[in-house]
């Protein structure tokens, strides 16, 4: 198995990040398997979405109705509404698996790997890509 890890700055406001070019990127020597992509974050997820259509906002609007940054979390340090953060990974996880064929990401038409990030406190983040041969 080969492994690497990439740096990627979320900055201080949630967001979403697209990390597609880097996912194929390092796939593209490879011929066929399996991707795993994995966030060593408590904070932080990957979806499998379409961005720049607007989906990329929709999220964070849908992520901040289900998990509202108010008062409601027992776990407190941090920013206001912070507790959040810790609960996103059980609805937006911190790993994915894709395949890979011929060395290129077997993903649809429109779909994008996204690093997710609600959490303004720790504005760099660890991804990493992890190929097991087929």
């Amino acid at each position: 198995m080969r492994s690497d890890v990439i740096t990627v700055r979320t900055g201080s406001r949630p967001s979403v990040h697209d990390i597609t070019a880097e996912a194929q990127q390092f796939v593209s020597t490879e011929g066929d398997g399996l991707l795993h992509v994995f966030v060593p974050h408590a904070t932080a997820g990957l979806a499998i979405i379409e961005t720049g259509s607007g989906s990329d906002d929709d999220l964070l609007t849908a992520i901040d109705a289900l998990l509202p940054t108010d008062d409601r979390w027992r776990h407190r340090h941090g920013s206001p509404g912070h507790g959040r953060d810790h609960v996103l990974p059980a609805f937006i996880p911190p790993y994915a698996t894709l395949p890979v064929l011929g060395g290129r990401l077997a993903l649809g038409t429109w779909q994008s790997v996204c690093l997710v990030d609600t959490n303004g406190d720790n504005p760099t983040r660890q991804v990493r890509f992890s190929f097991l041969p087929g």
